[in-house]
């Protein structure tokens, strides 16, 4: 099998493999394998100290910040209070130094007393307890070997564990879902026990052992889960559900949250009594010795296990699921269902799916039911607002650059010197006044803003030494261009070299010769402003207009368009705008500028005229152009910046730039909405063919070209070839959330 190696981080240590309950449910004792007889009932000193020796030198080998050990049975709590510590002393000592240790136990609570938590306080052991729900819920399978009712006994342990001085250790409560049982009752049941968590899982079942269907529903446990989800939502979600946590996650393009669905590898392992290491505990539902590995914690390495062929099989994500799971588009959130689940020990010919684990879980239909039912429940509240409504992607990109910024302070912790200090100091001052706070946001907002944040970050990090004090330089650039934005009186020192100063959004100044620089002071006055050296070697220099050009003054070219449009900004000014993958040209003539305005103003009118739901006034506000030397004809570039420029031909004309503005503006468009939400997952796991390339792409590029050929579509007929086809091989793909779902049924009502 390929693929690197997968650590284990989370290790079951059995403590002790007897019960004082006999639940008819349970895997370890009523399922098929029954090799619980023949293992030790508690563990030993020996077996104790080499999983903790064996345990810290995988932790060390792979470099783990943490690792989860839960003690676990049968009922850990009957290895008693002295034994538990032995564990936790052993296990805290191996682990000094090397990796942060978070201890656990499951248990169903019955020996729980104050003895145990405060030893599990004084080792910060959580506890999480097992409660199918009521007492009704919790009688029909957690009883006494004689019968009696054990809901009492856990209603006690809980109520033991929310107690002030216990709460901390809380993790919360696992149900096994019967679907004889109310479900809104089970779930009523615990939330009243105020958990700070809720797990709830299906029973154990293969193919061979298929689980109860008292009305033949082939969704009877979705449809179980989904009334308690309906309930939980009716509430307000007033505890965290992992497995609708989870689908939620994983339909917003995030991980799951649970090992029983979900695509992410399994990095589990687990200690039995005698010190023999095996898969995962579930397992043991399928057949006897299917959980065995053949190694044990005396003669082997923890790595040894990882690479065991069992083991592998659960860390292959994709590949390692059913053909048939593959091609479900529900995948990524069931993830094929628990490993246990799809076991089955006959083949086709005997009407079973196949033999072994390559199959869909017994519960397939359930899981799909379940991830579509959540899908359908809750469209609103897991779809990022950026995908329906342009302002809050202008919203939300803004906020990606102020978050950008911020990250930038907290990472430079001083390395910016006084300047960075006084700068940042400015920038609270400009936020405190109206006028500032719009200046300000209309700066950030330009896009080689972010060009400028994600270089600033990348230099930092690489520990470049110019790193803090180029961060304080462009700092400074864009507060004084914010200020003279707003008409302040405050002075801001910026740097300039090359013979120039750049200020961000409104132009370039000359106030030397090539290879020279120094600090100047810049203040606004009028509708210009006021520049001056710092060291005042010379005199003060006066711009009337930022917007006309000057003597040594070359403003930042805008332009209007006919009919109320948005106009658009020809930049050749920026610093930071040659991150195209063709370089930027040197400043434009004026007579080369008014050549390429005219054109692009022609390429907005053919638009207008030829597909105007796509025209300049579609959009939230100007575009940034910026001339490049040397792209192919009509090709636009989306270089290293922020939401709203394009880079383009400077000689383009305006039967190449219309089609190039339709393109490049959804280019843009797609790349923000990216930027700033998931609107698919998994990307590169399935391969899909491009109907008018007729080659198979990655996910993202068939949806990235989808969404531009729509726009050209409407503009040439001739572009709607092989959309139709698209369409419906993005909706039947396994990578979409539902943000991309959503931007899938806004392009459907484009074409």
């Amino acid at each position: 099998m390929t693929g690197p190696l997968v650590p284990f981080r989370e290790v079951v240590l059995k403590v002790h493999s007897r019960c004082d309950l006999a639940c008819d449910h349970c895997y370890v004792y009523e399922h098929a394998d029954q090799s619980w007889r023949t293992r030790p009932k508690t563990i030993s000193d020996e077996v104790i100290f080499r999983t903790a020796q064996r345990l810290a030198e995988h932790a060390k080998t792979h470099a783990l910040p943490s690792v989860s050990v839960i003690l676990h049975g049968g009922e850990p709590l009957l290895a008693g209070p002295a034994r538990l510590r032995r564990i936790c002393e052993e296990l805290t000592a191996a682990f000094d130094g090397i990796a942060a240790l978070d201890l656990r136990i499951h248990t169903n609570g019955l020996q729980l007393s104050p003895r145990y938590l405060d030893l599990f306080s004084e080792y910060d052991v959580k506890v999480g307890i097992s409660l199918d729900g009521d007492r009704a819920a919790n009688d029909r399978h957690r009883r006494f070997a004689d019968g009696r009712s054990s809901h009492p006994l856990v209603l006690k342990a809980v109520e033991l564990l929310r107690q002030e001085r216990y709460r901390h250790l809380n993790l919360g409560l696992l149900c096994t879902v019967d679907i004889e049982n109310d479900p809104l009752a089970v779930l009523d049941a615990l939330i009243e026990l105020e958990p700070p968590h809720i797990d709830f899982l299906l029973p154990h079942a293969t193919w061979d052992d298929p689980p109860p269907r008292p009305d033949g529903s082939p969704t009877a446990y979705a449809d179980w889960l989904l009334a308690v989800f309906d309930r939980w939502q009716e509430q307000g979600r007033p505890v965290p559900v992992r497995i609708f946590s989870s689908v939620l996650s994983t339909l917003n393009g995030g991980p799951s949250l649970t090992e029983s669905l979900g695509l992410a590898p399994t990095d589990l392992v687990v200690v039995e009594t005698d010190g023999s290491l095996e898969q995962v505990d579930s397992l043991k539902s399928a057949y006897e010795g299917a959980a065995a590995t053949g190694f044990d914690v005396f003669t082997h390495a923890f790595d040894e296990v990882a690479a065991h062929p069992g083991v592998r099989a659960r860390q292959l994500g994709l590949e390692g699921v059913s053909e048939t799971c593959r091609r479900c588009p529900v995948v990524r959130s069931c993830g094929g269902g628990l490993y246990t689940h799809r076991y089955s020990s006959a083949g086709p010919d005997e009407g079973a799916p196949g033999e072994g684990f390559d199959n869909p879980s017994v519960y397939c239909q359930d899981l799909a039911a379940l991830v579509r039912g959540i899908e359908a429940r809750t469209p609103a509240g897991s779809m990022a607002p950026a995908v329906a409504d342009p302002r809050e992607l202008l919203a939300a990109q803004e906020d990606l650059t102020r978050t950008l910024l911020a990250r930038l302070n907290g990472d430079l912790e001083g390395r910016g010197g006084e300047r960075w200090a006084a700068a940042w100091e400015l920038a609270a001052g400009l936020e405190g006044s109206a006028e500032g706070a719009r200046a300000l946001d209309h700066v950030l907002a330009h896009p080689y803003t972010r060009t400028w944040l994600l270089d600033a970050l990348d230099a930092l990090h690489e520990g470049r030494p110019e790193a803090g004090p180029a961060a304080a330089d462009s700092l400074q650039a864009l507060l004084a261009a914010a200020a003279v934005r707003a008409g302040l009186d405050i002075r801001v020192p910026v740097s300039w070299r090359d013979g120039a100063l750049a200020l961000p959004t409104l132009g370039r100044l000359a106030l030397g010769g090539p290879g020279e620089g120094g600090t100047a002071l810049v203040r606004a006055a009028g509708d210009g402003f006021l520049a001056r050296p710092a060291d005042g070697t010379s005199a003060e220099l006066r711009i009337e207009a930022v917007h006309r050009s000057g003597p040594g003054w070359l403003p930042v070219r805008g332009y209007a368009l006919p009919g109320g449009a948005p106009g658009f900004v020809i930049d050749d000014l920026d610093p930071y705008r040659d991150c195209f993958a063709a370089p930027a040209t040197a400043p434009l003539d004026a007579r080369a500028a008014g050549r390429l305005a005219a054109a692009l103003t022609e390429a907005w009118a053919l638009i207008e005229e030829r597909a105007p739901a796509y025209g300049a006034r579609s959009l939230d506000g100007p575009m940034t152009f910026t001339p490049l030397t040397g792209p192919a004809p009509g090709e636009p570039s989306v270089g290293r910046h922020g939401y709203g420029a394009l880079g383009i031909g400077a000689e383009e004309s305006a039967g190449t730039l219309a089609p190039a503005l339709l393109r490049g503006t959804r280019r843009a468009g797609f790349r923000a909405l990216v930027d700033v939400t998931d609107l698919y997952a998994a990307d590169g796991s399935w391969e899909h063919r491009m109907p008018w390339g007729e080659e198979l792409v990655p996910f993202s590029r068939l949806l990235s070209g989808t969404y531009e050929r729509l726009a050209l579509a409407a503009f040439d007929p001739r572009y709607r070839d092989g959309v139709p086809q698209a369409l419906d091989t993005l909706e039947g793909a396994a990578e979409l959330t539902v943000g991309g779902k959503r931007l899938l049924a806004r392009m459907r009502k484009e074409f």
